[in-house]
């Protein structure tokens, strides 16, 4: 199989933040956005932004940017579904999601989401911990982005509720430390900051 693309999912309003870009939160030496690239650029063959609105904002990071192909912010799927036509696009067969909020995630993510797929003829998995799945770290292949599609135009917006639908693997991460930890509010913020400064 060919190495997959990333989409980090941008994409959300952060109302327990007080609104704007997450990604662009001072974590450490950086933000939080520069943390997630610099875990998954790594593990893929090409990375890309799911956000709305003006996409100037964010050129420091030399990335395109999508924006959701539906409208109304309905929730990760969009932006998986917006990281599968751009795959598709670049003749990629998989997209790995990844959350734009969520700075210390596997180093091994997509390794473990491959494996955790392999021998399906429509690569699928979530990543999970022993306490329960983590849906927007996944692995998606582009060959069923109609269906996604139409299951979102249909009103559908659980992502677990697509994914059981069609059989998907799961790739279970040690929960030590709490790797899919994100920051939704300023608190998590804080701790995120802790973290980081622990590691150093």
């Amino acid at each position: 199989m060919k190495q997959p693309f990333a989409i980090i999912l941008a994409g959300g309003r952060a109302t327990r933040m007080g609104g704007g870009d997450k990604g662009l939160l001072p974590l450490g030496d950086s933000t939080l956005l520069a943390h997630v690239l610099e875990r998954i650029e790594p593990q893929v063959a090409a990375t890309a932004l799911n956000a709305n609105g003006d996409p100037a904002r964010l050129e420091q990071f030399g990335l395109p940017v999508l924006a959701d192909p539906i409208e109304g912010f309905v929730g990760p799927l969009a932006g998986v579904l917006a990281g599968m036509d751009w795959a598709a696009s670049q003749g990629a067969d998989t997209v790995v999601s990844v959350a734009a909020d969520t700075p210390f995630f596997p180093c091994d993510l997509v390794a473990r989401l491959l494996l955790a797929a392999e021998g399906m003829e429509a690569p699928l998995a979530l990543a999970a911990t022993p306490d329960g799945r983590h849906p927007t770290f996944g692995l998606w292949p582009v060959a069923l982005r109609d269906d996604l599609r139409a299951a979102l135009a249909g009103g559908l917006r659980k992502v677990v509720q697509w994914t059981d639908a069609h059989g998907a693997a799961t790739a279970v991460f040690p929960s030590q430390g709490d790797p899919f930890f994100n920051v939704n509010t300023p608190e998590d913020l804080a701790h995120a900051q802790a973290i980081w400064e622990a590691q150093q």
